[in-house]
């Protein structure tokens, strides 16, 4: 393969690994920017994870979402009239396949085309060798977005004797559950707690599997995915809270956030699982709807971690034993971008979750090269994914200027600080780092009618359309019907509650 003579793309193409939903959307910003993305996908149709058919899939049948629809959409597209408000996984891949079509991506994407090999060219820019239907081609493009997702390759622990285990179920991860019927009757051992090891306990315990064990280190504090028939990520992921993590001191931050989890949520003890840490970013937070209400019916046991494992026998931390037929471990994934170069990996010290990026998303030392949505953000991926494409082609097309040389070796700094960190980003967060960076994020003081649903509302996609760079005229319209759309945010008018919160983190509406 590396015989094959590489062709230079013209300048305006731009290489895009990956049509999974950071793949479309950086497309879709690319092609509005002026310029013609080349979008490489190995499997034989468009949606990354929400693509049962493509190998890296870990989504199985009839699955729901765990970010509501109005947190799971661009801001270009809406989902249909009547779907729920956790769209399944085939409704998911629907919209996605609408959101190509609408802006002619089906057209740029080589489907059944994996990347073998991304290196730099002689001169300047980059040489991507790939097998399209088996058939191989070697292409130089001046730039190159990384779009091909962060959940490839599952992270399993290291416990004495899980290689011997002998349960007829055997060992597997949470990336390969396809549903409960494979586990009917059958006892189970679910490891780790983040929200898909949530998920799939609670599935199997409502599925038929029984009983269902969890076992995990850490107990975090669990939020349901409605909070008084509202989506949790309208109510937590605001862009109030990105402003009080910027302004309140840690401890105060972190007790608020406990008492606010905690007032909505209650603590997992008190449903049966153990008690997390105090501070609840130590401790950390998941999501499921289900889990602590099936640990409370006994449908779910709660065991500490796994100690060691001899044949079928699980041997647990505080002494307890099981066993299960079959062990899932949910225990993430780590980042995996095979077909980089050595000299390109080294650069990005990549290793388990972590790469070394300006503010995720650019190195200084490779210029014509952009990364879009491999890290690990807590809530909602689908806005904060826009707005990181939009930032990608604005710069590229110089609306908005390129970060310096000397910005980024800070921000590859920062993040090099960041290793051996809380994995998790919180969704706010990083919505508000790219909107600033785009240049799109909306001044309050501009938007009288909508400061409330711009503070303490859901931080969709269309709310960071309202004013920059390619605003949208429905997008007053379509940001203040988000924020109403499960009677959250009802009126203009800051309830006492929430003046208080705005005068705390936004000192200029205290004359307001």
């Amino acid at each position: 393969m590396n015989d094959v003579i590489p062709v230079t793309m013209p300048s305006h193409a731009v290489a895009v690994i990956g049509a999974g939903p950071a793949g479309l959307v950086a497309a879709r910003w690319l092609s509005q920017c002026g310029f013609e993305p080349v979008i490489f996908e190995a499997a034989n149709s468009l949606g990354g994870q929400w693509n049962q058919q493509s190998a890296n899939s870990a989504v199985w049948p009839a699955m729901r979402t765990n970010t509501s629809r109005v947190m799971t959409s661009f801001s270009d597209l809406d989902y249909p009239a009547g779907t729920a408000t956790y769209p399944r996984q085939d409704q998911v891949q629907g919209y996605l396949q609408a959101y190509a079509e609408r802006f002619a991506l089906t057209r740029r994407i080589r489907f059944a085309t994996p990347v073998r090999l991304l290196d730099r060219a002689p001169g300047q820019g980059w040489i991507i060798r790939s097998d399209e239907n088996g058939h191989p081609r070697a292409e130089t493009f001046a730039h190159v977005v990384v779009a091909s997702g962060r959940f490839h390759k599952p992270r399993f622990p290291e416990i004495d004797g899980v290689a011997g285990f002998i349960g007829e179920l055997g060992v597997a991860h949470t990336k390969d559950y396809r549903g409960a019927a494979a586990y009917l009757g059958k006892n189970v051992l679910v490891a780790g707690c983040s929200i898909s090891a949530l998920e799939v306990a609670s599935d199997l315990a409502l599925g038929g599997a029984g009983p269902v064990i969890a076992s995990y280190r850490r107990q975090r504090y669990v939020l349901p995915k409605l909070i008084s028939g509202v989506p949790t990520d309208h109510v937590l992921f605001t862009r109030a809270s990105a402003i009080a993590a910027r302004t309140l001191p840690f401890d105060l931050l972190a007790a608020g956030m406990r008492q606010k989890v905690v007032s909505i949520a209650g603590c997992p003890s008190q449903f049966g699982a153990a008690r997390p840490l105090e501070n609840i970013f130590a401790a950390g937070i998941t999501q499921s709807q289900h889990f602590l209400p099936a640990v409370a019916e006994g449908r779910i046991a709660v065991k500490p971690w796994i100690e060691r494992i001899d044949g079928k026998k699980v041997h647990f931390a505080d002494g307890s034993a099981a066993e299960p037929d079959g062990i899932i471990f949910g225990t993430g994934y780590e980042l995996s971008l095979p077909w980089l170069a050595a000299r390109i990996a080294g650069h990005l010290a990549i290793e388990g979750d972590h790469i070394d990026l300006h503010e995720h998303t650019f190195h200084p030392d490779l210029p014509g090269l952009s990364f879009i949505g491999l890290y690990d953000a807590i809530g909602p991926t689908f806005p904060v994914l826009e707005l990181q494409a939009r930032w990608i082609a604005y710069a590229m097309a110089g609306i908005r200027p390129t970060p310096s040389r000397d910005a980024m070796v800070r921000g590859v700094e920062v993040a090099r600080g960041r290793r051996g960190g809380p994995l998790g980003i919180p969704m706010p967060d990083l919505a508000l780092l790219f909107a600033g960076n785009a240049g799109v994020e909306p001044d309050l003081k501009n938007w009288p009618a909508l400061q409330r649903a711009l503070l303490a509302g859901p931080l969709s996609a269309v709310s960071f359309r309202l004013q920059g760079p390619d605003m949208l005229a429905d997008a007053p319209e379509r940001t203040g019907a988000a924020a109403a759309a499960f009677g959250h945010i009802t009126t203009p008018e800051f309830t006492p509650e929430e003046n208080g919160m705005r005068a705390i983190i936004l000192p200029e509406f205290e004359a307001a």
